[in-house]
């Protein structure tokens, strides 16, 4: 019998990817205004560098590993222990400014003081601009009455920690809260969710993971033996190499699983 739901934060509880959207929408609107250049083709261009130079440094099999991404590697400032988060810690100003730098020369604007602005603007806009998806709180309200809840995350502590005090109350539903970056393996690793299960007293088949990321959330929990909800707001088409337990569109649809 399910005593216990584990959840995911980034865009199953958090709305991030829209966070992200409009913190780019607000930071290349700086330079359309300054240069009338498109706003979404510098997006595309920042978003490109920046993952082709996070991927060049030495902490990318750490950041792999953790689960931070390099849009979050834009605006984290990763105040963590260990000397893997100091080394990121160190790069990330660099990083930042370099993203921008290199997505303006790539739409033809060389200005080293806008970019230098723009890079420190998007961590403010991020910030600026916390989302939560509308059915969030109404249905952890529900579950909190009769199931142990507990929050599985991937990431930098200090960024998922932010994450949450940006989104007052939301930490206060869960009896506990595992960030990967504490733990030092993210999902998909079956060690983290054994972790998580050992901190509630619980076994596998007493709890359910809710997720929207299949390689992550969903294949982590089957390979753990836990059933799964694969929250698939989008609608898209579910891979043969992936099986989620169920599937629903909204979190609302979990009550019904339950």
């Amino acid at each position: 019998m399910i005593n216990t739901i584990i959840f995911d934060l980034d865009d199953t509880l958090l709305w991030d990817e829209k966070s992200v959207a409009e913190a780019f929408k607000k930071t290349c609107a700086i330079a359309e205004k300054t240069y009338g250049i498109d706003p979404y083709l510098l997006e595309d261009k920042v978003k490109d560098n920046a993952r082709s130079l996070y991927a060049s440094y030495d902490t990318f099999e750490f950041t792999k590993k953790i689960g931070i991404n390099p849009l979050e590697g834009l605006w984290g400032e990763f105040h963590d222990e260990g000397d893997s988060f100091h080394k990121l810690r160190d790069i990330a100003p660099n990083y930042k400014k370099e993203a921008w730098t290199r997505g303006l020369l790539d739409v033809g604007i060389d200005d080293n003081h806008i970019a230098t602005e723009l890079a420190e603007r998007f961590p403010q806009e991020r910030r600026n601009n916390p989302f939560v998806f509308d059915d969030t709180f109404q249905v952890l309200h529900q579950l909190k009455e009769d199931y142990q809840l507990l929050l599985l995350t991937n990431g930098s502590p200090d960024l998922q920690r932010t994450k949450l005090e940006l989104t007052p109350n939301l930490q206060d539903f869960f009896n506990h809260v595992v960030i990967s970056g504490d733990f030092g393996s993210g999902k998909p690793d079956p060690a983290i969710f054994e972790y998580a299960l050992s901190l509630l007293s619980v076994d596998k088949d007493e709890a359910i993971m809710v997720g929207d990321n299949l390689h992550t959330d969903i294949l982590g929990a089957t390979r753990t033996g836990i059933k799964s909800v694969w929250v698939n707001r989008k609608k898209n088409e579910q891979p043969e190499n992936v099986s989620p337990s169920y599937e629903i569109t909204g979190l609302e649809d979990i009550l019904t699983i339950i």
